[in-house]
């Protein structure tokens, strides 16, 4: 895990050496263990920051270049395979690590075929120096971020928009077309940012520039086209797969030469992770939990701890440490804050590296197998309440954050993101049946923002996160062989009939089973009281709360920008009215916090 920069123009870069310099050092807690730099004349910069996880002797260092000193290579992430792929290639390998079977396969078989044969995550540029052609590939699910900018005469990019500002090159200009997107899904959907004319590369796709930065854009990954729908199967067989491909997808991610530990709220898929971790280590498993005295899930997480045996830390926090740490994490985020929990997490992971370095966290369990019970039942209850609208404006109601009504008196800036990506996603949902196109939604879009999450709360303290449910083989697998009927599972013909009088908010977890083989492969490891309570997100009190973030956002908002005049007020008042009032109110917070810390300074030098 590491952090990548890069400059590339088309002409001799001023200062070229000093404003990579400036990038690497904005993303130095990306990797404190080393840093380096190549250069092209003046026209191609290539900037690294390490963090050493594989192969931590220094030849394994970047750049990286290939024995044919044609590639020239920086990478953020890993490569779970090499081990295996390495053997694929007759080539001269100087280091053990994950980032020379990289160069090897680009060099001999070339970069599709690496990316075909690669089980990882990763954000890598590849700079030819033959062609003098450059080439930024995102890993398939956009574990790994990986941000740029072009305009006529330079490409800058990097793993944080932060340095993109850094290197001088760049005006930071507010995307206002931002606010509406973020307030609808916590995150802003790629390509975009909340910065103008700065992108990120989307998953499963790859940039290649020419010296005249001409722009291609190749898609190498996506979804299956297939769809399990069987009503005829044998679910202990597909349970022992299931289990086998879990299994797999963990013990990639136990590869490691410093310490490793995971995340243990005491929910089914961080004790599902934590228990084949700990089966499959020889050593004591390091496990991390955190909550509020308002409310945590304490008494969970040490059932799974104890009968694991692992080396578990509680950590308790106060409503001050949350509310001291918030502005510092969006300056480490370049964006408001999605999720309430980024900063308890990021306070989690500032504690576990004081013993590990590598952590598993459970992301992409409920995208896999219909988790999110009451919004993934949205096609069983349009079908038998026939409202009279498209299912996709039916199921975006339920889906968006902030609701659109509420946005539409509040806000005063463009809705242009909106428009697009309804037009682009009710095409896509025209494609396929209701219940499958929620899965491919949530895969798509939803699981990237957690993703986000995950990268900036780990990285902020140099800790690498791996997320094994997000595994693309994992994927591929439950969409082509786990049939509907075992993701979301009515508990009797009686039950699917009951439900037909109600909905997913009252029904779901008490007449079906979300996530119903991942649990009962969870009984060959864990207790029934995990598996069988209810599902709880991670809770952060905040309408607890709710006087204080009143007092900030009378304070902030009322000069902001991209509010209506005189909304405030209205804002607070409309806020109480929702179950989740004090996470609207603190969204809106979040992006005058977010504005200030960004556009009130000049980046250009």
């Amino acid at each position: 895990m590491c952090g990548i920069n890069g400059i590339y123009s088309k002409n001799t870069v001023s200062e070229i050496k000093a404003r990579i310099e400036s990038m690497n050092d904005s993303i130095y807690h990306r990797g404190p263990d080393s840093g380096s730099f190549y250069f092209d004349e003046s026209k191609l910069a290539l900037g690294h920051r390490r963090l050493s996880i594989i192969d931590v002797r220094e030849i394994a260092n970047q750049p990286m270049h290939s024995n044919n000193e044609q590639w020239h290579l920086v990478f953020n992430g890993e490569i779970y395979n090499f081990q295996e792929i390495k053997n694929l290639v007759d080539y001269d390998f100087k280091t053990s690590s994950d980032t020379e079977v990289i160069l090897a396969l680009v060099q001999e078989l070339g970069i599709d075929d690496f990316l075909e044969k690669a089980n990882g995550m990763y954000s890598i540029a590849l700079y030819n120096s033959k062609n003098k052609q450059i080439t930024l590939i995102r890993d398939r699910m956009g574990i790994k971020p990986l941000y740029y900018y072009k305009d006529e005469e330079n490409l800058i990019f990097s793993s944080e928009i932060k340095a993109i500002l850094s290197s001088g090159l760049v005006e930071a200009k507010f995307n206002e077309n931002a606010v509406d997107e973020y307030l609808a899904n916590r995150y802003i959907r790629s390509p975009y940012t909340f910065f103008e004319n700065i992108f990120q590369v989307p998953p499963g796709s790859y940039l290649t520039l020419d010296k005249n930065l001409k722009i291609k854009e190749t898609s190498y990954w996506g979804l299956p086209e297939e769809f399990n729908r069987d009503s005829e199967f044998d679910e202990k067989k597909i349970a022992s797969q299931l289990d086998n491909k879990i299994t797999k997808a963990i013990k990639y991610r136990l590869i490691s030469d410093v310490p490793l530990g995971t995340y243990l709220s005491g929910g089914v898929d961080s004790s599902l992770i934590t228990a084949i971790t700990a089966l499959s280590k020889e050593e004591v498993v390091n496990t991390y939990t955190i909550g509020f005295e308002e409310m945590n899930e304490f008494e969970y997480s040490k059932i799974i701890s104890e009968k694991y045996k692992t080396d578990h830390h509680e950590i308790l926090m106060k409503k001050d440490d949350y509310m001291d740490q918030w502005e510092r994490l969006i300056r480490f985020k370049d964006a408001p804050l999605g999720v309430p929990n980024e900063i308890p997490l990021a306070v989690m992971s500032k504690k576990l590296k004081e013993k590990i370095t590598v952590v598993l966290s459970g992301e992409g369990a409920d995208e896999l197998m219909g988790g999110y019970g009451r919004i993934f039942r949205a096609a069983f209850d349009y079908n038998q309440q026939s409202p009279n609208e498209s299912f996709y404006d039916y199921f975006i109601s339920k889906y968006d954050y902030v609701s659109r009504s509420l946005r539409d008196q509040l806000i005063s800036t463009p809705k242009k993101y909106r428009k697009i990506f309804d037009e682009k996603i009710k095409a896509d949902f025209r494609t396929h049946a209701n219940d499958e196109n929620i899965f491919r939604f949530f895969h798509k879009y939803h699981v990237k923002g957690l993703l986000q999450r995950v990268d900036m709360t780990t990285m902020q303290t140099s800790v690498e996160a791996r997320v094994p449910f997000l595994d693309h083989e994992l994927i591929e697998f439950t969409y082509k062989k786990v049939p509907y009927e075992l993701k979301l599972n009515w508990l009797n013909k009686e039950a699917k009939q009951k439900a037909l009088e109600s909905d997913a908010n009252n029904y779901s977890e008490v007449l079906d089973i979300p996530k119903y083989l991942l649990k009962k492969i969870s009984y060959n490891y864990l207790p029934k009281e995990i598996i069988e309570r209810k599902k709880v997100g991670f809770p952060v009190p905040l309408t607890k709360w709710f006087e204080n973030l009143e007092t900030q956002a009378k304070q902030l908002l009322e000069n902001a920008s991209w509010l209506k005049v005189g909304v405030v007020e209205d804002l607070i008042k409309k806020s109480k009215t929702e179950t989740r009032a004090g996470q609207i109110l603190w969204m809106f917070i979040n992006i005058e916090l977010f504005k200030r810390n960004y556009f009130h300074k000049e980046w250009r030098w």
